[in-house]
């Protein structure tokens, strides 16, 4: 559905985007992550044909985007960071221009705007212009624009970002019910939704592919790494910081942090080896020093958890070669 092959995106003598390679498949959502600056927009923006690589190829739905540049960007429903949008213009308003541009037929026009507000949502609003709505539903026009025409793959970059919780899982739902008739590629800081909406990852950093796989198959490998590594995070009320202190007493434990504080409020994360019982020891300390214990739990692996490990080895692999040169 899509494939990079040996992509490379140089500015000057800046490589953005440096020969990199990966396939997506029909009817998958992936998860295209990296850190600010990774190479993550360059490659979107080349996928969509809104900027040419230096060199490689790129094929949309058996299109070669150099060769049949048309017939690629027709299948890419496009939704970038931001939300550019004409403000002036009611919400039908502007799915209409979006239709027109698209080249849809003037025969199936009406219908096609009438299955795109009803499928985002809009038609409470399509009479409103779009300078007078909530951040939500900008957004929600915005994946409208891109769903016009109906185009096989969705490309939607920051699809979530700034909205609240609300309106967030209201997006992340709507992204969700498109799957079945779309291939979806989301780029995104927010990694919870990553994990949430996409079956398979792909993690860019400083312009090349580090790590390509199934969410869960790189959650667990993470796991399999820090088996050796326990880790327990407890939240305690207390005046000053003197659960460091205390737990020196404990020997399974190797270290302790304070990872966060509001108001009274302290939690710390606490990194253990071997001893199971300690959980049960720290609790017993923290009541034999009168120190109210709010919450402790287990910490669990989570995609946020591999993805800085995936990056910082990355990153100490090139330092690495960088310094042997």
């Amino acid at each position: 559905m899509i494939e990079l092959k040996n992509v490379t995106k140089k500015y000057n003598n800046f490589k953005a985007v440096d020969d990199i390679s990966f396939k997506i498949e029909e009817g998958e959502i992936v998860g295209f992550l990296g850190p600010n600056g990774a190479g993550k927009s360059t490659t979107m923006s080349m996928i969509t044909g809104y900027i040419e690589p230096t060199k490689g190829k790129i094929i949309v739905n058996g299109y070669d985007i150099d060769q049949k540049a048309k017939q690629a960007k027709r299948q890419i429903g496009y939704m970038p960071e931001n939300v550019p949008l004409y403000t002036e213009l009611t919400v039908k308003e502007f799915i209409s221009y979006m239709a027109d541009l698209k080249l849809v037929k003037r025969k199936d026009k009406k219908s096609e705007i009438e299955r795109v507000l009803n499928q985002t949502g809009l038609n409470e609003v399509k009479s409103k212009l779009i300078r007078n709505l909530s951040r939500g539903y900008r957004q929600r026009v915005s994946l409208a624009g891109a769903l016009v025409g109906n185009p096989p793959i969705l490309i939607l970059d920051e699809p979530t970002v700034g909205l609240d919780p609300k309106q967030v899982t209201e997006i992340r739902n709507l992204i969700k019910s498109l799957k079945e008739k779309h291939t979806i590629l989301i780029s995104s800081h927010i990694l919870s939704e990553i994990n949430q909406m996409c079956n398979k990852i792909i993690i860019i950093n400083k312009g090349k592919i580090v790590k390509v796989d199934k969410t869960e198959n790189i959650e667990s490998e993470t796991l399999s790494s820090n088996s050796d590594k326990k880790e327990l995070l407890i939240t305690v009320e207390e005046e000053t910081t003197t659960l460091s202190d205390i737990t020196k007493k404990l020997k399974p434990i190797k270290s302790v942090t304070l990872v966060n504080q509001k108001d009274k409020e302290r939690q710390y994360s606490i990194s253990y080896e071997g001893d199971e019982n300690v959980k049960k020891e720290l609790l017993k300390l923290c009541i034999d020093k009168d120190i109210n214990v709010v919450e402790v739990k287990k910490k669990e692996i989570s995609l946020e958890d591999a993805f800085l490990k995936i990056i910082d080895e990355d990153t100490t692999s090139n330092k690495e070669k960088g310094g042997k040169k």
